[in-house]
């Protein structure tokens, strides 16, 4: 029997181990899910008889190597920066690897090694990165194989909230790791090109700097730019295009009014604050405004950013609960964590609500002298609270990917992303099945 190890039992994993479980009699495999808590693991095998749980240390070197050493392929769930551990792991005992993450440097550096021992680690095979790529690989190769040449391409991605369970003036709620929600677009400029210009937009620009689209009958979403868009034309074989653009879709409003939580500085995440444990979120949120002894919090707000009393972004600023004399209990905290504790609170996902993936891209080509836009679009509502839609995009084609490996349909060695025809098509033909089906719309452009 083949032997799968999954380091990891997260929500997103929840729908990846069900697949593998599924599918474990007809391919005579083992199941082995490896968590920091093993009640975690467990609950998820379900009694399954092929599945095994186990409480794995990540940071335990010697079971990370006896573990990795009795398995045919590893699936690495863990959060981005632990992958490399594991993928050093993998190497030393010849293993194939998968993760949704992206490449990070530390794997890049890997490369050659990995290459030479004839191994595999299939990287960024989760929605976003994942999906994303499969599916805009899939039309750019159409247009090219028609004669056509692409001229821009935009491509957003959201994880939301379900219309019917939208029932907050944010319209948002957390569907996957929060710190990263908190944290989003730090680090470095985000990096585009339209119509042949480069634009570069700081973290402080980034929530100012949003585009409109409507997504099927989904109504109006905002995109923000995601970090670096110019590196897609390399992989995307997109050298010479006019435009490159990706982003995070929001619905209407939300940018604006994180802006201001940005423009305060109540998400950075650089420096504590002394007695945070005893401040307020009222007292948060002043320390980072002037001293005025006659203007309320609210009121220094409204004046420094130039807000009306009842306007939405003061709605959601006040429904936040940020103004309230609530002690904030979180000890030596930075502003991101702190405002990170606010937003658990009021952004979680209740028992009963089911969240949704937004995905779009927009290509516009040429084509015997005509241009044209092609809108692909893509939404997926999860089952439950289990099986969300994050769970089941990003957990569904890593499955695919494994069950491809293990059975031999991708033959691949190297670091690779699902780039290439071999990968892209089985995998996108079978996410149908679960309801992961693009929708395209084909225009002239005057």
């Amino acid at each position: 029997m083949k032997k799968i190890l999954i380091i990891g039992a997260g929500l997103s994993s929840s729908t990846l181990i069900q697949y593998l479980l599924d599918n474990s009699e007809k391919h005579n495999w083992i199941v082995r899910v490896g968590d920091v808590s093993y009640e975690t693991a467990d609950k998820k095998i379900n009694d399954h008889k092929n599945g095994e749980a186990l409480k794995f240390d990540i940071f335990d070197e010697e079971q990370r190597n006896t573990e990795i050493s009795k398995v045919d392929i590893v699936v690495s769930m863990l959060p981005a920066r632990m992958h490399c551990m594991v993928a050093e792991s993998c190497l030393k005992f010849k293993k194939n690897m998968v993760t949704a993450s992206y490449v990070s440097n530390e794997i890049k550096e890997m490369a050659d090694k990995i290459k030479a021992e004839g191994l595999l680690i299939l990287n960024e095979i989760g929605v976003d990165p994942g999906i994303d790529h499969m599916s805009a690989m899939q039309v750019i190769d159409r247009i090219k194989d028609i004669g056509g040449k692409v001229t821009a391409f935009r491509s957003y991605t959201g994880g939301l909230v379900a219309p019917k369970y939208d029932n907050n003036p944010w319209n948002y709620k957390f569907t996957w790791n929060p710190r990263n929600v908190v944290l989003a677009g730090q680090g470095s400029a985000a990096q585009i090109i339209v119509n042949d210009r480069y634009k570069f937009i700081p973290y402080h620009q980034l929530f100012r700097r949003t585009l409109r689209t409507e997504v099927l009958d989904y109504g109006e979403f905002e995109g923000y730019m995601n970090r670096d868009s110019l590196k897609y034309r390399g992989l995307y074989g997109l050298e010479d295009i006019s435009t490159m653009i990706r982003g995070t879709l929001r619905r209407p409003g939300f940018s604006k009014t994180w802006n201001i939580l940005v423009q305060l500085g109540a998400t950075d995440d650089t420096y504590t604050l002394d007695d945070s444990e005893n401040m307020s979120y009222r007292d948060f949120i002043n320390t980072f405004l002037m001293y005025d002894k006659e203007l309320s919090v609210e009121e220094k707000i409204q004046t420094y950013f130039n807000l009306e009393e009842d306007s939405g972004v003061m709605y959601r600023l006040r429904w936040l609960g940020i103004f309230k004399n609530e002690k904030i209990g979180l000890k030596n905290a930075t502003p991101a964590q702190i405002l990170q504790k606010i937003l658990e609170k009021k952004w979680k996902l209740d028992h009963e609500d089911k969240d949704m993936i937004v995905m779009q891209h927009k290509f516009e080509y040429e084509l015997n002298g005509q241009r044209k836009r092609i809108t692909s679009s893509l939404v997926v509502e999860g089952t439950d609270n289990i099986h969300t839609a994050m769970s089941i995009t990003v957990g569904v084609p890593v499955a695919i990917a494994v069950k491809m490996i293990l059975t031999g349909h991708i033959k691949e060695t190297g670091v690779k992303i699902p780039l290439n025809k071999e990968i892209y098509k089985p995998i996108l033909k079978e996410l149908e099945d679960y309801g992961i089906k693009f929708i395209e719309e084909e225009e002239l452009v005057d």
